[in-house]
């Protein structure tokens, strides 16, 4: 049977997932392979060093660089408190003494006879890197990190922002098609991931914040609406570090569009029970989805299928779901009907191979194969 591989969102019930979480710079790795952890388990720990704050004590005291080491109180490596005096002038006249005092907390890093400055260092900041999903440890990095085993559900979606983030999962509305406006939020959906359908605007993305969601996951939204909640244009770099108040999740693109069914039932199959998402968008190489992963207890029938589903998976066929990501039809989602082994003439007189979609509404299309892009799962 004829078929092409293209990349896409895997949108799939059962799926084996690794996680692999690594510390910034080498730490201490908190737990051991075979460890059962939990989303907020701490798995790892390192400190990050603290902020240098410098101070040019030769201009405020009017002495040459070379000669303030006689004249700096305390010695490299000492702790400091903010607003101690770390230089002081020496007149013959005590009351004309000038003072340099520290304006942070923390230790004198070191002192220039060159350029007459001090360096003063923060205290550094723990950083504690947690699990992100119920699981298993199987693999133990030393000083590195740890490689999380979970089975569960696996939702990808094509956009997001906001960081990691986990909570029960909520349906605010009835239908793929239906609008997330501000009167489906209440109260109750604090901390939980809610799912909308077609649409959400800055409004209600206000009252999400307002009310504490943790994160929001929906087909579509306008890109004036992301730009008013973030306060500046994206761009496309990687996402995944705005500190909105929540995590969003765009799983079809930008406008009106209606959640593809798939997603949608799979999602409100699983309603009440706990899930991870994470908004960390990247586009260029190295792609990195959005996603949303809905843990399970493992069962080795179920890790044994979803393994030999993907050792399968070779591309496009016959019967699968696609999504259209080239205008005009961006966005609509249908089944494959057929995949012509011959070149056709498209619009820019080029010769490309094709494929041709069916609709729910009967209707079909044949457009390139590059303009689809597969709903694996």
């Amino acid at each position: 049977m004829a078929h092409s591989y293209t990349p896409g969102l895997t949108v799939t019930e059962t799926a084996v997932l690794r996680k692999r979480r690594l510390l910034p710079i080498p730490g201490t790795v908190t737990v051991e392979t075979g460890n059962r952890v939990q989303a907020d388990t701490v798995v790892a720990r390192t400190e990050l060093a603290g902020k240098v704050h410098v101070v040019n004590v030769a201009n405020l005291l009017g002495a040459a660089p070379d000669e303030i080491r006689d004249y700096v109180l305390k010695k490299e490596g000492e702790a400091i408190g903010k607003d101690e005096v770390i230089a002081e002038s020496k007149p013959l006249i005590k009351w004309f003494r000038t003072e340099v005092r520290s304006p942070i907390e923390g230790k004198l890093e070191s002192v220039s006879l060159v350029t007459g400055q001090v360096l003063l260092r923060e205290p550094p900041k723990a950083l504690e890197l947690l699990a992100y999903v119920d699981g298993t440890i199987v693999e133990h990095l030393p000083r590195q990190g740890v490689t999380v085993e979970c089975t569960g559900s696996l939702i990808q979606g094509i956009f997001g922002i906001g960081g990691e983030t986990w909570g029960q999962l909520a349906m605010a509305v009835q239908s793929p098609e239906d609008r997330l406006t501000p009167d489906r939020l209440n109260p109750s959906m604090k901390d939980q991931i809610v799912v909308g359908g077609s649409f959400l605007g800055a409004d209600t993305m206000a009252k999400a914040r307002e009310i504490g969601v943790a994160a929001l996951v929906v087909g579509g939204i306008h890109d004036k609406d992301l730009r008013e909640l973030l306060g500046y244009d994206l761009g496309v770099a990687i996402t995944g570090t705005e500190r909105v108040g929540f995590t969003l999740v765009i799983t079809e693109g930008f406008g009106v569009i209606p959640m593809a069914a798939k997603t949608f039932n799979l999602l409100a199959a699983h309603v009440g029970q706990k899930a991870s998402i994470s908004g960390a968008t990247q586009i260029r190489a190295g792609v990195i989805r959005p996603e949303i992963i809905i843990p399970k207890p493992a069962q080795p029938s179920a890790v044994s299928s979803a393994r030999a589903s993907a050792d399968e998976r070779t591309g496009i066929r016959a019967g699968d779901q696609v999504r259209i990501i080239r205008d005009p039809l961006f966005g609509r989602i249908g089944s494959v009907k057929s995949l012509p082994p011959d070149l056709r003439q498209i619009e820019t007189e080029s010769h490309v191979r094709v494929l041709e979609v069916g609709f729910a509404d009967g209707s079909s299309t044949v457009i390139p194969r590059a303009n689809v892009e597969l709903i694996e799962g």
